[in-house]
């Protein structure tokens, strides 16, 4: 099992790291879950006395207010004080809404992630980023808050399909092409399933953690993580809207591959990402640019009415702010 101290919490990883569940000195515990966490997951949870079950509806389209009112009702309705705690089971939209809701109940309880996908162990369970849709929009409403804790045990991703694997592979790849050539060099040469999940999980973590450790609030060096994500939330935000919602990873790697062709890299670099991702990755349709700018003009990191990307220099080195108007996609 293996610490990695983030701002004021670590995160444990490992077969072990379930041990280091402790809910002592806590007057309330609930466990959130989905359909899908609830049978296969919470099963492999050590028994935690007197916690409650709250059950949420699964999907990026459930991550609203509405999701958040019925955690926050059935907070109140078993008499949740400021002492009580919330443990977030479950991929992104659990650990994102669950972590927002249990920061804003009664200003603030305390919660810890316990993420059960490889996108949530890489990325979403990582740093303190929490939020919820609103309006069609992706991650529209939310607060930096960070958890108590953070459990990462492999022995969750056993029950994902592999399409969900391969969302969360997604964010391994972008964590890869924006700071690090020799993990890019190493995905690349390697079968997926070959991949020894447990280093790259901890490799990962520790790119993201570095990432948010110099720039908790977004201010300048955690923008790099953001790669893939101008495009990619626009394109999450255009499926949601469709009614037909993709993956988050899905979007990302299409983000990728559109943001990948205004960034500065060689063309021989550029075919290699597109290459890699085409050739590993069933995606689908990539809409219309015109079609994602109503979103794009949305996104939350825009500037003075430009649309703010993060692209790569290289392969393993990317630039922040680079402004884009409209007409400029």
């Amino acid at each position: 099992m293996k610490e990695i101290k983030s701002d004021n919490y670590s995160i444990w990883l490992g077969e072990n790291s379930l041990s280091k569940l402790d809910i002592s000195g806590y007057s309330k515990v609930a466990i959130l879950v989905d359909k899908n966490t609830k049978r296969n997951c919470l099963p492999k949870l050590p028994q935690l006395e007197n916690s409650i079950i709250i059950e949420i509806k699964s999907g990026e389209e459930y991550k609203t207010i509405n999701t958040c009112n019925f955690i926050w009702k059935q907070l109140t309705a078993h008499h949740f004080d400021r002492n009580s705690l919330l443990i977030n089971l479950g991929g992104g939209v659990i650990g994102d809404m669950g972590g927002f809701a249990a920061s804003t109940y009664k200003r603030g309880i305390d919660f810890i992630q316990v993420p059960t996908t490889l996108l949530a162990m890489v990325d979403a369970s990582v740093g303190g980023k929490l939020a919820i849709d609103f309006n069609g929009l992706k991650n529209q409403v939310g607060l930096y808050s960070n958890p108590e804790l953070v459990i990462i045990n492999p022995i969750f991703l056993q029950t994902l399909a592999e399409e969900e694997l391969k969302s969360g592979f997604a964010e391994v790849v972008k964590h890869a092409l924006i700071t690090d050539k020799n993990l890019w060099k190493e995905l690349t040469s390697t079968a997926f399933d070959k991949l020894n999940w447990e280093a790259i999980i901890l490799t990962s973590i520790q790119i993201k953690n570095k990432i948010v450790l110099s720039d908790p609030f977004e201010k300048g060096n955690r923008k790099k993580l953001n790669f893939g994500h101008t495009f990619g939330h626009a394109i999450e935000s255009y499926y949601l809207e469709k009614g037909t919602p993709v993956l988050h990873g899905e979007a990302v790697l299409m983000g990728i591959l559109l943001e990948v062709e205004i960034s500065l890299v060689s063309q021989e670099q550029n075919n290699e990402i597109k290459n890699y991702i085409l050739s590993n990755f069933s995606l689908p349709f990539t809409p219309k640019k015109s079609d994602l700018l109503p979103f794009l003009m949305n996104d939350k990191k825009n500037k003075v009415g430009k649309i703010n990307f993060t692209l790569l220099t290289n392969i393993g080195s990317c630039s922040v702010d680079n402004l884009f108007s409209t007409d400029e996609l």
